[in-house]
């Protein structure tokens, strides 16, 4: 029998060529123990800090990802449904970091801080992801802040101004209003959407009660906020892996919009709450001790300060040559019957660039939003501030300072000479002017001429039920007889040369001023 090694030379050659020369190696471990979120996996020598894990369960695969290389095994925290994995379950590695879906589709949905979906919509296909945790960017690629970050709050835009880029600590007990800042200054958004001032908002809430959060979006749904906003959820029922990871994961979100603006050249904006860190903090301890990690200052870790610089850092506002981006953050940290000095609040406080301190006895008072005007800062102060703002808003400050001193002395009894009575009611007046409903912010242009008005003594006189009804009556006269000087200062967004004329139609409009029955 002939062979025909021709034939036999070609058919190794064609098997040759259909055989992939590519192998997919993974290496492959077993889970040791696992229990609370936790994993503990034998096998896994060459796995990276922080890379992604997939676990081969019965119920399907879970994913995780390392956070402890120790000698002999690997320690690993679970995302999703820990209660599937088992022990001896086999365990891949991945060679990939933690990556979240970012872009355009996200906006008007909430998901969890791994991109899926939980408002009962369709899946999101971004076609688009960014790693979870960066580096932040380096001074050489930022900027000063000076774009003002309009809150729609008199206290705050007057007094402890923020800027695009800003990180600005809100923090206070339980049940002082806290959320409800934040809450306004999404909603304040909604003036600027559409037009180059545009902000994004990333709204992360973090080991709240299910029912919080759903009154919150259906705040934002009901003011037309949810259309310029994401909200990313972690609620209280929510694993601690997926509690401390949320932050990161809004803002990897917010990174994409910020970034942006190196390719279409136009800056884009967003503006990151995270409600709240404490709670992040205490799924970061949670998830240390479990990993056996050795606990410090108030069983916290000895890294739990960089967990939170190395979040807010990434909150910047890009050089022109970046884009000119930016993303502002507001963090919030409830304290414990006023304790700012314990150990979380004071890390924060030491990261941010100043601090909105909300105080349960003002709250009880009356006074809303209860901040704290002696011990809130920003750090940026008037650089953020319209230059009509600058102008009203020094002689504010002063005047509430003197007021809180003459308040306090006037308690005792004691008689007040005619400079001090007058004082007197004049820090009344402001305090009574700077109170505000929630849900409702004011225009800038607005803000500046209430606080004006107040403060070249207009309203010294009323009596203090009345403040709210003359500043409102006076708003909209600006709105309509006066339409005209209104405009003059949206322009030049300073009192500069119209003194005369707002000192004037303030002087007319309260001679003829008549508050409405009831």
């Amino acid at each position: 029998m002939k062979i025909k090694t021709d034939e036999i030379t070609s058919v190794i050659k064609q098997e040759i060529d259909q055989f992939s020369s590519e192998l997919e190696i993974s290496e492959v471990g077993r889970v040791v123990e696992v229990g609370d979120g936790i994993a503990r996996i034998y096998g896994l020598s060459n796995a990276m800090s922080g890379e992604l894990l997939e676990f081969d369960t019965a119920k399907g695969a879970v994913m995780g990802q390392v956070m402890n290389l120790e000698l002999d095994t690997v320690g690993a925290i679970i995302y999703g449904n820990y209660l599937a994995v088992r022990e001896g379950d086999t365990v891949k590695s991945t060679g990939r970091l933690l990556e979240v879906p970012v872009g355009d589709a996200l906006l008007g949905r909430v998901v969890n801080p791994l991109g899926a979906v939980m408002d009962g919509g369709p899946p999101i296909d971004t076609g688009m992801t960014r790693k979870l945790d960066i580096v932040a960017p380096g001074i050489a690629a930022r900027q000063p802040v000076i774009e003002p970050l309009q809150t729609g709050i008199k206290a705050i835009d007057s007094m402890i101004p923020i800027g695009r880029g800003q990180r600005e600590l809100i923090i206070g007990d339980r049940k002082t209003g806290k959320t409800a800042i934040a809450i306004d200054a999404i909603i304040n958004q909604k003036q600027y959407w559409g037009t180059p001032d545009a902000v994004v908002c990333i709204y992360v809430a973090i080991g709240q009660k299910d029912s919080t959060v759903a009154g919150v979006i259906e705040t934002l749904t009901e003011h037309g906020a949810m259309e310029y906003s994401i909200v990313v959820v972690a609620g209280a029922a929510t694993p601690a892996p997926l509690q401390y990871i949320a932050p990161y994961a809004g803002c990897a979100m917010a990174e994409h919009f910020m970034w942006q603006g190196m390719d279409n050249k136009t800056p884009k904006h967003a503006l990151c709450i995270y409600d709240d860190l404490s709670k992040q903090a205490t799924a970061y301890r949670q998830l240390s001790l479990l990993l056996r990690r050795p606990p410090g200052r108030e069983a916290y870790p000895g890294d739990v300060f960089y967990l939170h610089s190395r979040l807010l850092e990434r909150a910047t506002k890009l050089s022109d040559a970046n884009g000119g981006g930016s993303i502002t953050a507001l963090p919030i940290i409830e304290t414990q019957e006023g304790d700012v000095s314990a150990y979380i609040p004071t890390n924060v406080i030491s990261i941010t660039d100043g601090q909105i301190y909300l105080q349960p006895e003002l709250f009880a008072a009356g006074v809303r939003p209860a901040i704290n005007v002696g011990i809130s800062v920003s750090r940026v102060g008037g650089n953020a501030q319209i230059k009509a703002m600058k102008e009203v808003a020094g002689s504010l400050r002063l005047d509430l300072a003197a007021y809180r001193e003459l308040e306090a002395f006037a308690q005792l009894g004691t008689e007040l000479d005619v400079s001090s009575q007058r004082q007197l009611d004049r820090g009344g007046c402001m305090v009574e002017l700077l109170k505000q409903g929630q849900y409702m912010p004011y225009d800038a242009i607005d803000q500046c001429i209430a606080i004006y008005a107040a403060s070249k003594g207009y309203l010294d006189d009323l009596d203090l039920t009345k403040v709210h009804a003359f500043e409102s009556d006076l708003l909209e006269h600006f709105k309509t007889s006066k339409k005209d000087l209104r405009e003059k200062l949206v322009e030049a967004k300073s009192f500069k040369g119209l003194e005369d004329d707002f000192l004037a139609a303030i002087k007319d409009f309260k001679a003829g001023w008549t508050p409405a029955a009831g």
